[in-house]
This record gives C-alpha cells, sequence and structure tokens, in this order.
C-alpha cells in the first residue's frame, strides 16, 4: 500500500467503517438467501409465499451483486478466507481461534483484516 493510500485510510474513522462493513455483510448473508428464496419461488411458479412489508427486490439483487463483486475481486485469498470464516459463516468464530487454524501470527491476522475491510468499504463506496 502506497504512501498516498495509507493517509486516505487514516483519515477515516476505522471503527465506524468496521462497524459499517460487518453490518452490510451480515445482511449480505440475508439478502443472498432471500434471493435464492425468490428464484425457488419463480421456478415453481409461485410469486408469493409470505407477507412483503416493501418491495426493493432490485435494491437486494444490486447489494448482492456489488457484495459479491468486491468479495471475489477486491481481497486476496488470504482477506477473503477471513472475511468468509468470520463474518458470513454460519457459526460464530473468535478472531484468535481462526488465526491460529490458518497459520497466522495476530499481527498478520488483524493487519489482513484490517485490510479485507477497508478494501470492501472501498470497493462499496463507503469510504
Amino acid at each position: 500500500m502506497g504512501v498516498k493510500q495509507l493517509s486516505f485510510f487514516s483519515e477515516v474513522n476505522e471503527k465506524e467503517v468496521r462497524r459499517i462493513v460487518g453490518r452490510e455483510l451480515k445482511q449480505y448473508k440475508a439478502l443472498k438467501v432471500s434471493l435464492e428464496n425468490k428464484l425457488e419461488r419463480q421456478e415453481a411458479g409461485i410469486a408469493f409465499l409470505y407477507p412483503s412489508l416493501h418491495s426493493e427486490e432490485s435494491k437486494k439483487e444490486l447489494k448482492v451483486k456489488q457484495m459479491e463483486r468486491a468479495l471475489q475481486n477486491a481481497l486476496d485469498d488470504i482477506e477473503r478466507e477471513i472475511i468468509k470464516q468470520k463474518y458470513l459463516s454460519t457459526t460464530r468464530v473468535k478472531d484468535i481461534n481462526l488465526y491460529i487454524e490458518m497459520g497466522l501470527t495476530k499481527d498478520q491476522y488483524y493487519s489482513y483484516k484490517r485490510q479485507a475491510i477497508l478494501q470492501i468499504a472501498t470497493a462499496l463506496g463507503i469510504i
């Protein structure tokens, strides 16, 4: 990462960025399931199975598509694995267990995690 990028990221509130990205990753899991369920209903010829309180289907689809692009194209393999295990898993994983399992030092793990969150935030236009 160049000096210019470091100064850019130091201007943002990283705690707030982590909070927002974490919330968006959790929402992404639910939105992805929602879209899979929608496709399943369409294949079965059923328009509505449950009541819907809002109809922002195109917004949901766009959010899923953009998050998938960010996860696939903005992260390297280690960063993607950390995000997948930490935020997209169905079970809660502690950081210590994850970095030990991945064979990373604590410093390496948190550096990769920080970079992944900043990359996702940048790719999604959050920062």
